[in-house]
């Protein structure tokens, strides 16, 4: 019988209560309107760098979630590397999100990043029940990945700043539906408090979001 760590990866905590997923951000975005995607998603991924900074500096382990191009033999490293050495045109948008070596890299088969992958099992080994979720696209992978941690219960937190869909108003809708639905969070990366999530038991105040805030933070 597996023996459980008392620390998964040796410098993250057991017992963080949160954790921030970056989905499919090693992205080569070589897709038809890929390069009107890229436009949008440049100032996205400043936010999203920000946010990995800060929740770092909270506690809170960084899980990137990422397609494996249909490369089953891909794995971290290759997937970074196709993004910064192959001419493709997300590289700008990777260089600004590159995983560190204390992140950890779940590979995805389809839209959902709990689909065919471990990641139910590393938020259970990292003690996670708050989830921020943060990526491409809003209203894809994003939207699906939220919509099963939703069921599997996990508290649901989803920076309206964060991410990034073919059109501000695809976004937008994403965004909308998940607040309504899913009961998440949506508020601005800066209005949220990491340290607070470390909390299982942090709710967060769903009063804050305000579709003007939403909107105002999209726009910028």
């Amino acid at each position: 019988m597996p023996i459980k760590s008392r620390d998964l990866h040796g410098n993250v905590p057991d017992n963080a209560g949160a954790a921030l997923l970056l989905i499919d951000v090693v992205n080569d975005f070589e897709f038809q309107g890929g390069d009107k995607l890229l436009k949008l998603a440049l100032p996205v991924g400043e936010n999203i760098a920000k946010l990995k900074s800060h929740a770092r500096k909270a506690g809170i382990p960084v899980i990137y979630v990422n397609d494996n191009f249909g490369k089953w033999r891909s794995d971290l490293n290759q997937t970074v590397s196709h993004c910064l050495e192959d001419g493709v045109r997300g590289e700008p948008f990777v260089k600004l999100v590159l995983p560190d070596k204390e992140d950890y890299f779940v590979l995805k088969p389809k839209h959902s990043g709990f689909y065919g992958t471990s990641l139910d099992l590393l938020l259970e080994h990292v003690g996670a029940r708050n989830l921020i979720l943060a990526g491409i696209a809003g209203n894809n992978c994003v939207l699906f990945t939220a919509n099963d941690a939703y069921m599997r219960d996990f508290k649901l937190f989803v920076p309206s700043d964060c991410s990034v869909s073919q059109t501000r108003e695809e976004n937008e809708y994403a965004l909308e539906q998940m607040e309504k639905v899913l009961k998440a969070n949506v508020s601005a990366s800066s209005e949220l408090d990491l340290e607070a999530m470390r909390d299982s038991n942090f709710t967060g105040s769903g009063e804050t979001n305000k579709t003007a805030k939403r909107a105002k933070a999209a726009r910028q």
